[in-house]
Parts: structure tokens; sequence; C-alpha cells
């Protein structure tokens, strides 16, 4: 039976983040305006996320065996997340870069999982008892496809509550959709995934239906500053964001995001407050900078639900 723990599969990598007025172009160098080196990875923020807002998170992942490994290690005790990761010292601790346009707070990423990228179904195996006994399970696609999709059965046979952010947007099959009580995707992978624009309400909701027609359970399609869509069984909602401050850096919004809904589910709110939580998660996450460290405590989202 479920027992209110969360279990997240997904990869570390440590955030080389640049804020600066543009990017480079191509052969061209120029100066920045800032640098951080920070946690993240979209698997490791979502446990952060979730286990700062209330949450009883065990996160399930590789690294290397090095200094970017000790950051995360670092990360998760702070936070209160059990680690479930290997350390593999035949690889490395994955890496981003990450560019913050100064003006707007705008990002672009790229990242190399390292590690996190080796993730078998054979380290699914060995947790499978975290994952079969957890009310909710969250993965994503930065590690490879087969183990998230091996996990999902294990977490839906178990009776959890499954989410897949399918970030960075890649082709899903029907089967493993198939497994997902909720699919994650903001505008972007929506729309990579479904084919359809995702400009608009409206037109969030028509590719939601679409999920739905591949046997996803509900659809939340994250909209940003227009907050989200919740639509399935029974449920069509758009939920307003809110509005915590001034934004500062939108990188790790959407896992905040999916850390907070899966901490509301976890504690069996019903998943319209689910996506609410979720929301103002994020709202307050993006007017801090980082990724990991913008994650807000639980008596922060409390606060902003309070008085919204």
């Amino acid at each position: 039976m479920p027992d209110g723990s969360i279990a997240i599969l997904g990869v570390f990598v440590a955030d080389t983040s640049y804020r600066a007025e543009r990017q480079p172009r191509m052969g061209e160098t120029i100066l920045g305006k800032s640098f951080v080196l920070g946690p993240g990875g979209k698997g490791s923020n979502q446990s952060v996320a979730a286990a700062k807002a209330g949450g009883d998170v065990t996160f399930i992942s590789r690294t290397g065996d090095d200094a970017f490994a000790d950051i995360a290690m670092e990360t998760w005790t702070a936070a209160g997340v059990k680690a479930a990761v290997e350390r593999d010292p035949s690889s490395y601790t994955g890496a981003a870069y990450i560019f913050v346009e100064d003006a707007s707070g705008d990002n672009a990423i790229i990242i190399s999982p390292g590690a996190g990228a080796t993730i078998a179904p054979a380290d699914i195996d060995r947790n499978a008892g975290a994952i079969s006994s957890a009310s909710v399970f969250i993965t994503q696609l930065e590690q490879p496809i087969d183990a998230a999709h091996h996990a999902l059965a294990i977490a839906r046979a178990g009776g959890a509550q499954t989410i897949l952010n399918p970030a960075p947007a890649a082709p899903v099959d029907d089967a493993m959709l198939a497994l997902c009580s909720y699919v994650t995707p903001n505008e972007t992978e929506a729309e990579a995934i479904t084919g359809k624009p995702v400009e608009t309400i409206d037109q969030a909701r028509a590719a939601a239906e679409i999920f739905l027609q591949k046997g996803v359970g509900t659809a939340v399609i994250t909209l940003g500053e227009r907050g989200a869509l919740i639509h399935g069984n029974g449920v069509s909602e758009h939920v307003p964001p809110f509005n915590a401050g001034p934004v500062v850096e939108t990188t790790g919004a959407g896992d905040a995001f999916n850390g907070g809904f899966a901490v509301a589910l976890a504690e069996n709110r019903s998943p319209v407050e689910a996506v609410r939580f979720g929301c103002a998660t994020a709202a307050i996450s993006v007017t801090r900078q980082g990724t990991a460290p913008s994650m807000p405590s639980r008596d922060e989202i409390d606060a902003l639900l309070a008085g919204s």
C-alpha cells in the first residue's frame, strides 16, 4: 500500500549559470555579468522542491565519484532528501551550461548528463521497494527512457500516482504514457510531443486531449506566466498564476511546480488543489536566482496560498 512518500527518478547535474545581455554568436566571445555554480538536474531539483515543501522524498540516480557528486550529496542532505544514488568512478557527474538573459531572466540550457545517462533498469530493480511503496512517483526524460518506463510500471503496480514530466521533449510511446496518472509538459514540450501548437488556453486543452487519447489519466500543461491547465478525469480547468514578486530567473520553475504538485498529491489533495500548490511553489522560485537554491519552504508556500 502507498505510504505517503514520494519517489523520484532522475539525474543530478552541476549547473554552471552565466548571466549576460545576450548569447554569443558562433566564434564570438562576450563578457558576462555573473557566474554561479550550483546544483541542478530536473529530477534532483524536483526532489529538493518536494522535500522543502514537506514531502518524504527518495531520489534515485547515478553520479560520478567527483567534486560535483559531493555538491549533490550536500544539496540533498540540506533539503532532507533520501539519496538512493550510485557513485560511479568510471564516469562523471553531469553538468549543464545555462545562459540567463539579464534583462528578462529567460534561459537557454545545454545538458551533459554523464553518469545519469547510464541509469538502467537494474538500478530501478535495486530501488523497487521505495518505488513500489510510494504514494507518488515522478520521472522525466533526462535519463534513459527504458529505465523511466520500467520505474513507471513498478510504481503503477504498487498503487502510486505516477507523474511523467516529459522534459526535455522526446518521443514517448503510448505504452509508457498509459502508465502515467499525470503528464506535466510545458507549452514547448506539449507541442513537440503532440504536434499541436500551444499558444492559447484552448490550444493547450486540445493538446491535453491528445495525451488522454494516448492513455494518460490527466494532462497538466504548465503555461509559465499564465499558470497551468489541468485536463482529464472530468476536470478541465485553467489555474491562474500567483504573483510572489518580480521575476528574477525562470530556470527551475517547472521543477518547482512538479515538486510541489507531487507533495500535494501525496497529501491527498484534489488534483486542482495540487496544481494550485505547484503553481504557488513555482511562483516563489522564479523570484530567486538558481534552481535548487530557489526552491521555497513549506511555510512560504502556505503563506502565498493563504494570501491568494
